[in-house]
């Protein structure tokens, strides 16, 4: 550590320039937040930097700083300290001892902690409870093992399984009940449709599990109108007019980005791909730059839900727009190697993550004026994966296609394991209705008309 006090700011130099920040004032607020705090180091005498003194330079700079500010300097300070103990200078970084400890991703809620009245019972008020830790844990985790040692994924039950046993690590009074008697406990601690149908769904897996211990368990009791409330209830899939497409595509064609001039035509190509190709927002992240064929016109999807990968014919007009992105990604300087992120971008990660698609796709529709500016009322992105399919409909019924024997390569195409889910995504509009029944209305009249047919 004393090697780094005694520079002269070459290890805050380099952590700079490693971090590529684009703006000026960006560099110049990170040097300066760092030269504090090297100051402050050095003034201690500290032989390290501990914990004793993060806490130390948190409460000095609180009394002169709001809480916000601290905080987001203590992020600059902990995304050194990483870079320090990386490249050898410095043994451990503090604050990620104690995120570790605490279970926490990132550091500011132990930056907070610190700046507690009483640092040490903040901290542990931090600290996630145990994993499969009540009296059904290891039943529990067992079973959830054993899901996944023959092939499943189980993430979503595992996950409704924790959070029923975090319930029961609170409530030890109950054990020895029956199972029924455990889940009606945990329903009645939520209100809400959704809450009643992972409660039924957990019970499914806690039953399996338990009836490998006691075959003669009795099944909790079921609403069997629990899922058809649940649909009834949900949001209506909003169909976009080729109108309302094309504002779509020219708002996020001229999406202000002075700092990433790329941005603009990415999410552009990612609206033509949801749209066009009916691409989930995971399989738009997920997209490597050796998934794209310009030459035969195919795109790539790997391992997406359900283990599916499945390769995708597009259009001429989807490769145009392919074709061009590619041409201003290279000109940006993105990395050409297969491996790259289709839609790259400068920072490290080198690709946009699902969550930052998600917000930039919304920011578009809001500034088209398609979607509130606040709340989560309005279009949404999924459901131009609904446009997909009943435009394609569409399609189908003018060009005197039968729709119904064309459903399994819908369904292939979309990702799908059967007809059933791509039915979901099938919305009634009024024009899909109107050349169902004139199809409807053609094969009746043909069938009166044919000669022997019934009368």
């Amino acid at each position: 550590m004393n090697t780094w006090l005694d520079d002269e700011g070459d290890a805050i130099e380099r952590h700079v320039r490693h971090l590529g920040l684009r703006s000026r004032d960006a560099a110049k607020v990170y040097r300066c937040v760092l030269r504090g705090f090297q100051r402050f180091v050095r003034q201690r005498g500290d032989a390290a930097v501990s914990t004793s003194t993060m806490q130390g330079w948190l409460l000095e700079r609180a009394r002169h700083s709001p809480v916000h500010m601290v905080l987001h300097r203590a992020r600059i300070i902990d995304r050194f300290l990483d870079y320090l103990q990386s490249d050898g200078m410095i043994p451990h970084n503090p604050l990620a001892e104690l995120r570790a400890c605490y279970g926490q991703r990132y550091g500011t809620p132990i930056a907070r902690a610190l700046l507690a009245a009483e640092p040490l019972q903040a901290l542990e008020s931090l600290r996630p409870p145990a994993r499969f830790a009540s009296f059904l844990g290891e039943m529990l985790r067992e079973h959830v093992e054993l899901m996944r040692a023959v092939g499943y994924r189980y993430e979503t039950q595992s996950g409704w399984l924790l959070r029923f046993d975090r319930f029961l690590q609170g409530r030890p009074e109950l054990a020895g009940r029956p199972p029924a008697v455990l889940l009606q406990q945990w329903a009645a601690q939520g209100r809400t449709l959704n809450h009643a149908w992972e409660c039924q769904q957990a019970g499914r897996a806690l039953l399996r599990a338990w009836r490998r211990v006691d075959p003669n368990v009795a099944p909790p009791p079921s609403d069997r109108r629990l899922k058809h409330r649940i649909e009834w209830e949900r949001r209506r899939p909003y169909i976009y007019t080729p109108q309302e497409l094309q504002l779509l595509f020219d708002t996020a064609r001229a999406f202000p980005s002075p700092r990433a001039p790329l941005r603009p035509l990415a999410l552009y190509t990612m609206l033509v791909l949801a749209c066009c190709a009916g691409l989930r927002l995971g399989e738009l992240a997920r997209l490597d730059l050796r998934d794209v064929d310009l030459s035969t016109g195919m795109l790539e999807v790997r391992e997406t839900k359900f283990f599916k990968s499945r390769s995708l014919p597009l259009s001429d007009s989807v490769v145009a727009a392919l074709r061009e992105y590619l041409d201003a990604r290279r000109r940006a300087g993105a990395p050409q190697d297969g491996d790259s992120g289709l839609f790259w971008h400068q920072q490290a990660a080198g690709r946009y993550s699902r969550v930052m698609i998600e917000k930039m796709l919304v920011a578009v529709l809001r500034r088209a004026g398609l979607k509130p500016e606040h709340g989560r009322c309005g279009p949404r992105i999924h459901d131009l994966r609904h446009v997909f399919v009943v435009y394609r409909m569409l399609s189908w019924y003018r060009h005197g296609i039968n729709p119904q024997a064309r459903l399994p390569y819908l369904a292939t195409y979309l990702g799908h394991k059967d007809i059933n889910s791509t039915l979901v995504y099938l919305t009634v509009t009024q024009e899909l209705l109107q050349l169902a029944s004139e199809r409807f209305r053609q094969l009746v009249l043909h069938q009166v008309h044919t000669p022997g047919s019934a009368s």
